[in-house]
């Protein structure tokens, strides 16, 4: 895949280009990404965040509003630079197992059982495991793009990377899990938790998990529209989501903990965060030690 730059080419005074900007999107907001569909190499699709990539590969930025809204194509750009990253998506994608919508254990059960888990097992944790509880963070839940915890407005601020060491099937790294595809993206190569434990005023669940999920937030895709108060918003969001995968941890018999006492900037550090994104909650996630 590609990160290439765009210029509009639609003239500057079409209903979509706004000086040198795409409409509701100024160029120094975020990064395009593009992906060649026509026949020309030189003409390709480009869209703003937030991002929905449809299985054919073309990536959509979902409207503001209901979640039944649906995709939205914004702009044509034109490419008149490129850089291609050191590795293939190929070879940096993990297609994840489908998660299963059904258990043996009721939703009573994991509310009751419930409990912060700091220590674990050196027992791998299954890929399906991860699959499932990323999914019930962050997972789609029908045509739509509806996920499986509440956004204000539809606008789905929240991202999840996953620093991965004990987890059956992957390479130790850090990776990125994209919903709409139900995949994760190698972003880092090894074993990064002793960084996060020390950005994370070393605590030991950081060190001794075999896999840390970290909830991170872009602010601006909320509040551009809710100004400051959409900051509330995306607290909330990521609160229904944390919880939906301790609940999940629970019916995997996995343990976990969230973790909020951390150094922003050196999380961001470690995980090759985005300079948008703000990393809120971590959760190790392992087997727990028997009592």
């Amino acid at each position: 895949m590609e990160r290439q730059q765009g210029i509009p080419i639609d003239p500057p005074d079409s209903p979509h280009s706004h000086g040198g900007q795409v409409k509701g999107c100024p160029w120094g907001w975020n990064r395009l990404y593009f992906k060649a569909l026509l026949p020309s190499p030189r003409a390709v699709f480009g869209f703003c965040s937030p991002w929905a990539e449809t299985p054919t590969g073309i990536f959509l930025r979902t409207l503001q509003g209901s979640c039944g809204q649906g995709p939205k194509v914004i702009r044509v750009f034109q490419v008149v630079g490129s850089q291609t990253m050191n590795a293939t998506q190929s070879q940096r994608t993990v297609q994840l197992p489908p998660p299963q919508a059904d258990s043996g254990t009721s939703i009573e059960k994991s509310l009751l059982e419930r409990r912060s888990v700091r220590e674990y097992r050196d027992d791998e944790v299954s890929v399906q495991a991860l699959s499932q509880l990323l999914w019930a963070g962050q997972g789609i839940t029908d045509r739509r793009g509806c996920r499986t915890a509440p956004s204000a407005g539809a606008l789905y601020p929240l991202e999840v990377a996953v620093a991965a060491v004990g987890v059956s099937g992957l390479a130790p790294g850090v990776y990125r899990y994209r919903p709409r595809t139900h995949e994760l993206i190698k972003t880092v190569d090894g074993d990064r938790r002793a960084a996060l434990w020390r950005a994370a005023l070393e605590q030991s669940s950081i060190l001794n998990a075999r896999a840390v999920l970290v909830f991170c937030a872009v602010y601006d895709r909320t509040t551009r529209k809710y100004g400051e108060r959409g900051i509330r918003y995306v607290h909330l969001e990521a609160g229904h989501a944390v919880q939906n995968v301790c609940l999940q941890a629970i019916s995997l018999g996995l343990g976990t903990v969230v973790i909020g006492a951390f150094h922003d900037k050196e999380v961001s550090k470690v995980l090759a965060l985005e300079s948008e994104e703000a990393p809120l909650i971590i959760l190790p996630v392992g087997k727990g030690r028997a009592d």
